[in-house]
Formats: C-alpha cells, structure tokens, sequence
C-alpha cells in the first residue's frame, strides 16, 4: 500500500523521458520478450552488435520504473510492433522498426543493412517529444520489413 502511495508522487513524465532521452542519445536498444542464445551470439559477432543495449520488456519493477522501462511499457508496447524491434534513440526523435519476418526473428546481420534505410524514412514507427512524453507517427506498414539492397546495379529485397 505504501508503495502505491509513493509512486503516485513518482518522476513526472517529463523527468523520465529527458533521463531516458539523456542516457540513450544515439544509440539503440532491441527491446525483446526473451532472445535465443543462437540469436544473441550472432549479435555479439556483428560489427556493433555488442554496443546495442537489450531490454526484455517483461521486466516490471514494483513502484516508480527506471526510464527505460516507462518508455517500454507506456510507449513502445503501445505501438503493436512484433518483438523485437529496434528503437534508435537520435535526440528527441525515436525510430522503431521490428525485427521480424515471416514470424521469426531476421538475423542479426540484417540490422547493419536495416539501419541506412532507417535514415531514408523506412521506420515502422516514429516517437517524437510532445507533451509530457512522445507523439506517435506511423511509417511504413508492419506488414513491410523488407531489407532493400544493391547488387552489382540490381535492387534485391530480403
């Protein structure tokens, strides 16, 4: 009971989106409901793959929640992207973009070839400073995670 009591005097919204804002400025984050050993190790062989912070996002911690996790539960699980999903946090602009296709996790590879289309617009999700936290902007369909690349002056899609 005392627990509920404090956390309805918590962090204002505000606070929890500049701390989180502050902390993950330019990098990103797989926000994920468990990711396999096989997957994660892929990950880890990736050039940055070991500079992308993981979220499992069936962490809850009881009263006031870290940044990270106010910003999973009340913004990013409300977008109904499939899991994971990439969030790239650039100033007070957030892309989501899911990691799936066909039902299943792509490969971690497939990230490094996702992110130049990210910065041409092919995000699922744009979450933009707004208020007392983000303002939702749909992007492509989710329905479309198709990796778009070149190949001696052929276009392919995975």
């Amino acid at each position: 009971m005392i627990r509920r009591i404090i956390s309805l005097f918590g962090p204002k919204p505000t606070v929890l989106r500049d701390r989180f804002l502050q902390r993950f400025d330019g990098r990103m984050i797989i926000m994920h409901e468990g990711l396999s050993i096989g997957w994660v190790s892929e990950l880890l062989k990736e050039a940055g793959g070991g500079g992308i912070f993981r979220f499992d996002v069936r962490q809850s911690s009881s009263g006031s929640p870290p940044p990270i996790e106010w910003l999973a539960h009340r913004w990013v699980m409300s977008q109904s992207l499939p899991l994971p999903l990439l969030l790239r946090v650039q100033g007070e602009e957030l892309q989501l973009r899911h990691l799936t296709r066909n039902g299943s996790p792509v490969h971690p590879s497939e990230i490094n070839w996702m992110l130049p289309e990210m910065d041409a617009g092919r995000v699922h999700v744009y979450l933009r400073c707004s208020g007392d936290g983000f303002l939702p902007e749909r992007g492509i369909p989710v329905s479309d995670n198709a990796v778009r690349f070149e190949l001696d002056g052929e276009y392919f899609d995975l």
